[in-house]
């Protein structure tokens, strides 16, 4: 599909460079590039071979997508090589490439918060990136505009969210630190930056589809006055060999194939988190228990000799019951196997999605950045999962201080989402969300509709 405007439209992509972060956009380059549009992704050297990997498909079919690798000066400013989350060093950079490029928008990760005034300078518009869903977006601005965290007085009151279109209540600890936090740290003064451009932004792109949060796109978009289009999940717009061929050769691919329909529970906690031996022995002890189910189990560590975060013994005991993968596992695939019945998952935004979309009912298990208010939208608007009950929100460095949740809850709450009574209701309710999901993306589609819209808007700019 072409846009409207007879001049091809030229968009740059700048992710921020973390994994959750950078997977959506090279996917989202992707998917406008398959629409017609000119996609170039801006990289670091260090992120510049997974690019390349990430795009060769798009760029085989005949596709306009390419990669433009900018330096990243650690040597200049003393910053060890290989250390590129210091967003502030691109700007000089990026202004050079825009001003000899002259692309037609740029969409950029909201963490780099001067883009937007750097875009302007060149008449091009900035659309910021956030990385997740309508309700967390809303959750986010509410509490940051009503502060009502300021009005408790420990951190185990409870509170509900103000403004908000439906009641949901969270504990004091649940908020993001960066949030409460009176003493500015880089972080925070990154975050109210990243805050305060968006007002000048063009708009929002949001990794989502109408049908699963509509309260919450409306209220965004009327009570909050932003400019967004919906044209998720974006990892459904480019289902296609990648996956496939990375389960053909997993070795996950032969065990799971040999069980029934729902009776593996998939356990990963994204791209960030890694816990604490304690913590891992909880989780390990917690699936052996679990009745019945079998589980893969997806973890940070390499394999050695002296693994003391598992019970001796332990994948020998639980050969056929349970598989560990130790690193990168593919996760799409996965899910969307039969066998998979439910998903522990750290409530990252495009994991979220990811089981949505492979109609997966959820245990969720929150740790950091706007993961509490994921689980809320699973477990009380959507109804599509259980909370295994964290209660404190926690940096990535908290989660190697102790094992907050123990393996009684661990295994209560894979049972409940696997065998209980309410487990078929939440397994039907996931199916709806999987078709709705799907037709999404397709012609006429809710996803569909808002990403032509703003492919015509843009190019009626550039015309």
């Amino acid at each position: 599909m072409e846009t409207k405007s007879h001049k091809q439209l030229h968009i740059f992509f700048f992710p921020y460079m973390a994994q959750g972060h950078t997977i959506p956009l090279i996917n989202m380059a992707k998917l406008f590039a398959s629409h017609g549009v000119k996609s170039t992704l801006m990289t670091t050297p260090l992120n510049a071979p997974l690019f390349s990997k990430a795009i060769q498909s798009t760029k085989q079919l005949g596709f306009d997508i390419e990669i433009l690798v900018i330096k990243f000066p650690t040597e200049e400013v003393g910053l060890p090589q290989g250390c590129e989350s210091a967003t502030f060093l691109l700007q000089p950079q990026i202004e050079q490439i825009l001003d000899e490029h002259r692309p037609h928008c740029l969409v950029a990760d909201a963490f780099f918060p001067w883009a937007t005034d750097l875009a302007a300078k060149f008449g091009i518009p900035r659309i910021v990136f956030h990385g997740v869903g309508f309700f967390a977006l809303c959750a986010t601005l509410s509490v940051l505009l009503y502060e009502p965290h300021l009005k408790l007085s420990s951190d185990s009151e409870v509170f509900t969210i103000p403004n908000f279109p439906v009641e949901i209540k969270l504990i004091s600890s649940q908020i993001p630190a960066y949030i409460k936090q009176n003493a500015e740290t880089e972080f925070t003064k990154l975050f109210k930056a990243a805050r305060e451009c968006e007002e000048k932004s063009f708009g929002f792109i949001v990794n989502s589809f109408y049908e699963l949060e509509p309260a919450f796109a409306d209220h965004y978009r009327t009570a909050f006055g932003r400019k967004a289009w919906h044209i998720g999940p974006i990892s459904s717009w480019n289902k296609a060999a990648d996956d496939e061929a990375s389960l053909d050769q997993h070795k996950s691919l032969n065990w799971i194939n040999s069980k029934k329909p729902n009776s593996v529970v998939y356990i990963c906690f994204g791209s960030m988190t890694n816990f604490i031996d304690s913590q891992l022995l909880e989780i390990a002890a917690g699936n052996a228990s679990a009745s019945g189910q079998g589980f893969i189990w997806v973890v940070k560590r390499e394999k050695n000799d002296k693994e003391e975060w598992l019970p001796e013994g332990f994948e020998k005991r639980m050969e056929g019951k349970g598989l560990i993968i130790r690193g990168w596992a593919p996760q799409v695939p996965i899910l969307e196997h039969e066998a998979i019945g439910g998903f522990v998952t750290h409530c990252g935004w495009n994991s979220i999605l990811e089981g949505v979309s492979a109609g997966v009912p959820m245990i969720t298990w929150p740790v950091s950045a706007e993961q509490f208010y994921n689980e809320k939208l699973v477990t009380l608007v959507l109804r599509t999962g259980v909370a295994v009950g964290v209660k404190q929100w926690s940096t990535f460095v908290d989660v190697k201080k102790e094992a907050s949740v123990k393996r009684e809850a661990i295994e209560k709450a894979i049972n409940q989402v696997m065998v209980s009574e309410e487990a078929e209701g939440m397994r039907a309710r996931a199916r709806v969300l999987r078709e709705m999901a799907t037709r999404a993306v397709k012609e006429g589609g809710s996803s569909f509709s808002d990403l032509t819209s703003l492919l015509e808007e843009l190019g009626s700019l550039g015309a």
